[in-house]
């Protein structure tokens, strides 16, 4: 059960990527581009979120017994990588301003 937790937390934490690379890429672009900020994060989200699944779903086809640790390891660890990810992308922010 620990390893199916591990799994599970690495998932999360790969589930998230998308969501970085979604960030970093609307930086790019433009006021006047036709993909715009919410689009681009629209689909990591969708990519990120089809990650989280097919993760889940190889679990249950692999091992059913340790499938419901693994996929709450999974949804707990994206939950707490983003809010980690947010407050420090706060707390970054207020410093260099101050």
């Amino acid at each position: 059960m620990v390893a199916a937790i591990v799994c599970g937390a690495l998932a999360g934490l790969v589930g998230f990527l998308p969501l970085v690379v979604g960030l970093r890429m609307t930086r790019k672009v433009t006021a006047t581009s036709n993909f715009g900020h919410m689009s681009i994060l629209l689909i990591s989200l969708i990519i990120s979120f089809a990650l989280m699944f097919l993760f889940a779903i190889a679990c249950v086809n692999l091992a059913r017994d340790v499938a419901m640790p693994f996929v709450l390891a999974e949804a707990v660890a994206l939950s707490v990588v983003a809010i980690v990810f947010g407050v420090r992308r706060t707390l970054g922010s207020k410093k260099e301003k101050g």
